[in-house]
């Protein structure tokens, strides 16, 4: 038997009129295709750290270096 659905908060719903007994085992198979898509923070997390030679203040001052304000 194969059933379809979707996760919706963690919990696997059933494509309708898919019904299951109650306590029935299952065994679930992730399509490709099916795993969350790649946040903006997952691709610039790539890049931390990748940067050297910066100035050790450059979290804090980098409107002074990127934009040449004065320092705080």
């Amino acid at each position: 038997m194969t059933l379809s659905g979707t996760v919706v908060n963690g919990t696997i719903q059933l494509d309708a009129n898919q019904l299951l007994p109650e306590g029935a085992r299952v065994t679930i198979t992730v399509e490709e295709g099916a795993a969350e898509k790649e946040t903006l923070r997952d691709v610039l997390t790539k890049y931390a750290g990748c940067m050297k030679d910066l100035p050790p203040d450059m979290a804090e001052q980098h409107d002074h270096y990127i934009h040449g304000t004065p320092r705080r």
